[in-house]
């Protein structure tokens, strides 16, 4: 068996994981509650906080670009930042992982129950694991066509609905040859309803739409001309963004009052319904199922390479360093799978209650693991300067959004309903601490890098 993973991925493959990635349920069925946050100030908050963003995938894909390895943030931090850093960030981003595809498969099972509510909502979690686990177990070329395909159903969707309400807006379709205009952008309370208060409200439910996208960074280790196909995918994120969160709420916005958005399902289903397309809900509760399917694939996959990349720096069990001969880490593949089957167990015995639960935990993990990339980013650029692939504007934007993240976990500390991520956050973190002292995983490490030396 081969001890190394392979580059397969192709420059599409990285561009669209970046992109699935970022259009996911937080657009097509979240985007009502932060809209009714923020009224449509909530425009600029997508525009802030894409900005945010763009910057960490800049200092991600700076370091990415000068070191495709797997681990990507992890083994930045543990290079960087110290073994310690490293060992808390890569498990902290396994169990993001696991959560997030607990969430995401519970969405195929909340989806699936719209067109078979007698079935019970488990069995659809259940084969949703069976399915992704059987991709993932493939070569990674097979996992970078299915998050292709996955992804191009949700950005053909959002385009169509993009255009059809452009011309409602401005050619009056669906709407008897009238022209919707733009007038309901600003006649029900003005751009900013419920003050800049509410646009800041909505900041941090808008930041964690945005979660995942940093999967990029951990296809480094498996992508063909990363120097190349890692800054074309990162420097498409901030357009696209823009294009399809932007653009879309815009357009939404636009053809109805903020304040009624939300109140009859998607905006998306009114919308493609009001263009009078039949089955419009059947056409995006397909679409959402795609979404959930292709979030739980990207989650399996950066899952197991974590994993892996713990594993050969002694922070994991030696056996999930194993790959198999078409370079795929299938006991990573299968451990993350087990783990995944608690999910199943949660749809059980709580069906109601699992996904926003979970969504709701995990925010900690995604503000950490953002926050380690640009830590590690200073330390990176204090040693090595300029690279081929720089973030612009550092150390100054760096400390900007290093500050706003620090304002999010603020607000999660602030908010009722998300106050108990950094409860368990904390007991994670202190957990891992606990095990990294006890079962003396730095004591290893230190032996190992001496004989590596002496070596």
């Amino acid at each position: 068996m081969t001890q190394h993973l392979q580059r397969r991925l192709m420059p599409r493959h990285i561009t669209f994981m970046a992109l699935g990635m970022a259009i996911g349920t937080g657009l097509f069925l979240g985007s009502a509650s932060t809209i009714q946050l923020a009224g449509p100030s909530v425009l600029f908050a997508y525009m802030f906080g894409g900005l945010m963003i763009f910057i960490i995938m800049r200092a991600l894909g700076e370091m990415a670009v000068h070191d495709p390895v797997a681990g990507s943030f992890s083994s930045y931090a543990h290079r960087y930042l110290g073994p310690f850093a490293g060992y808390v960030t890569g498990w902290n981003y396994w169990l993001l992982m696991v959560g997030v595809g607990m969430a995401e498969s519970t969405g195929v099972g909340i989806y699936m129950r719209q067109w078979f509510p007698d079935l019970p909502q488990w069995i659809w979690v259940l084969g949703s694991v069976v399915m992704i686990g059987s991709l993932n177990l493939m070569a990674v070329k097979v996992y970078g066509e299915m998050e292709f395909w996955f992804t191009m159903i949700k950005v053909v969707t959002v385009v169509l609905m993009i255009l059809g309400g452009a011309g409602m807006i401005w050619l009056g379709w669906g709407n008897g040859g009238h022209p919707v205009g733009l007038s309901n952008l600003w006649s029900h309370g003005g751009w900013f309803p419920h003050g800049f208060v509410g646009m800041v409200l909505a900041l941090p439910v808008v930041v964690f739409s945005f979660g995942g996208i940093e999967t990029v960074g951990m296809a480094a280790g498996e992508a063909s001309q990363p120097e190349r196909t890692i800054p074309r995918a990162v420097n498409s994120v901030l357009w696209r963004i823009l294009i399809f969160y932007v653009g879309a709420l815009f357009v939404i916005m636009a053809i109805y009052p903020w304040n009624q958005i939300g109140t009859q399902g998607s905006p998306f289903v009114t919308t493609f319904d009001k263009l009078g397309i039949a089955q419009a809900a059947g056409v995006i509760n397909f679409v959402l199922i795609t979404a959930a399917l292709s979030g739980f694939n990207s989650t399996t996959f950066s899952g197991s390479r974590m994993l892996y990349s713990l594993a050969n720096k002694g922070q994991a069990p030696a056996f999930l360093a194993k790959v198999s001969t078409h370079g795929v880490p299938t006991r990573g593949v299968l451990v993350s799978l087990a783990c995944l089957l608690i999910g199943v167990v949660l749809n059980y015995e709580l069906p109601k209650r699992i996904f926003e639960t979970m969504m709701s935990i995990l925010s900690f993990n995604t503000v950490w693991t953002w926050s380690m990339v640009l830590i590690a980013h200073f330390s990176f650029r204090r040693r090595f300067g300029k690279t081929a692939f720089p973030l612009r504007g550092w150390p100054i934007t760096s400390a900007i959004c290093l500050a706003f993240l620090m304002f999010v976990l603020v607000m999660l500390g602030y908010h009722p309903d998300t106050r108990v991520a950094l409860y368990v956050g904390a007991a994670w973190v202190v957990l891992l601490t606990v095990a990294y002292f006890v079962f003396g995983i730095g004591k290893r490490m230190a032996v190992a890098a001496v004989d590596a030396n002496a070596a």
